[in-house]
């Protein structure tokens, strides 16, 4: 239940140690596991103080042993160990200090640490954190390379000296951490989130030198692990040397075996890069070579046709062909004409010939009634009357004095002249 208190009546702050106190001391014996960070024995002390960590965490807690019971421990324990101690959570009243009094202590022993590795492995293998289908492609040339290492470390070192003599140009963003111990794994992870949140960071390297399992059991860790399975930038690791084999190397886009096999494989050799340029360049030059000789070639064979050869002629004989074809239209044309001129000359003269005028002109006359009807038989006109007569040349009006017909003509019909008219 809540302790009851106001300004009014407060509560003393032996009675909050006192029911502080209380209230741990009904946790009983716990077994807990962490790593020692630090170990602190003063001479004639009859206690000594370690500091445990989580790893994954930054959390630590006081441990108190008894000087008889530490020094019972075989082999003596060590800062950076892994170990699991049995213990009384107890509540110091006279300084309100919470510590773990230490009854036994076991140290994780290798074989269990990789065992321990291995179920992880495992674990993390079911959640498909170590597919291929999850990885990342490099950048192939970065040009703002992440670098997660040790303080003044030999990986930092090579990593920097090696992919700079590769690639001069390229930049770095060193993030120097703890690589061992219990702040390795908060220090790393916050590292690789601040670089991975980085606009112009191209790919992060994770880099450490060789080092007992001990050493490297914070690049297995799983807060770390899933903190580089969940980064958007493609992460190398590069821990250890090649018989080292951290859960990084699986959870990792790519893995290296060295700080220094990760400078050859985050950027390409200037020099290589240069020779291949060069090589490429030559097959270019020579494939352009070859096309303009092979084009040269189609070119020359194409300029001796002789529709190319000599591209006039086809034009001066179809010149000629027209103007022979012309000159034949003309002279069948002046031909067609002159034998339809003559056949027109024939015929207008037949229709001369034939013509009332030629008639005329030989003395004949033509009679013609007053309606303008021609006079074929004197039985059509009468004594008096007018009748006109056409000429070759002019007009005659005349009057009808005596008409006598055909059967009973004996002489020629009398017409007295008139007036003359002409045409």
């Amino acid at each position: 239940m809540a302790l009851e208190s106001s300004f009014d009546e407060p509560v003393p702050v032996a009675k909050v140690a006192t029911l502080v106190a209380q209230w741990i001391d009904r946790l009983g014996v716990i077994h807990v596991e962490g790593q020692i960070t630090q170990i602190s024995r003063r001479p004639g002390a009859g206690v000594v103080f370690l500091t445990l960590r989580d790893p994954a965490q930054d959390v630590s807690m006081s441990v108190t042993c008894m000087r008889g019971v530490y020094e019972q421990i075989i082999p003596a324990p060590a800062e950076g160990q892994h170990v699991v101690i049995r213990a009384k959570p107890a509540f110091y009243r006279g300084r309100g200090q919470f510590s773990l009094q230490l009854q036994e202590l076991r140290q994780i022993g290798i074989g269990e640490l990789l065992a321990r590795i291995e179920q992880l492995k495992q674990k993390l293998g079911a959640q498909g954190l170590f597919e291929p289908g999850r990885k990342q492609p490099l950048p192939f040339l970065p040009q703002l390379i992440g670098l997660i290492t040790g303080r003044a470390s030999a990986a930092e070192k090579d990593v920097l000296e090696n992919t700079r003599r590769r690639w001069p140009g390229v930049r770095f963003e060193v993030r120097e951490v703890a690589v061992q111990g219990a702040t390795a794994v908060p220090q790393v992870v916050g590292a690789l989130k601040e670089l991975d949140a980085h606009p112009e960071v191209d790919v992060i390297v994770i880099a450490r030198g060789g080092g007992s399992v001990e050493d490297l059991l914070p690049f297995s860790d799983e807060l770390l692990l899933l903190a580089v399975s969940a980064c958007g930038t493609p992460v190398v690791s590069a821990i250890g040397h090649e018989p080292d084999s951290p859960l990084l190397d699986l959870v990792a886009d790519l893995r290296a075996s060295t700080p220094t096999d990760a400078a050859k494989r985050i950027v390409p050799d200037v020099r290589e890069e240069q020779e291949r340029v060069g090589t490429a360049r030559e097959r270019m030059r020579g494939a352009i070579e070859r096309m303009l000789e092979r084009e040269e070639r189609a070119l020359a064979n194409c300029r001796s046709r002789p529709v190319l050869a000599a591209p006039y002629d086809m034009i001066d004989r179809r010149e000629q062909e027209l103007k022979d074809a012309s000159g034949r239209t003309r002279r069948a044309l002046e031909h067609r004409i002159a034998r339809d001129s003559e056949v027109l000359e024939h015929t207008l003269a037949r229709v001369r010939a034939l013509s009332p005028l030629k008639t005329l002109e030989r003395g004949y006359a033509i009679v013609q009634a007053a309606d303008g009807s021609v006079v074929r038989d004197a039985a059509e006109v009468t004594t008096g009357q007018e009748l006109g007569v056409r000429l070759a040349a002019g007009r005659l009006a005349v009057s009808v004095t005596t008409a006598t017909p055909a059967d009973t003509q004996t002489t020629t019909p009398t017409i007295t002249p008139g007036q003359a008219a002409n045409d």
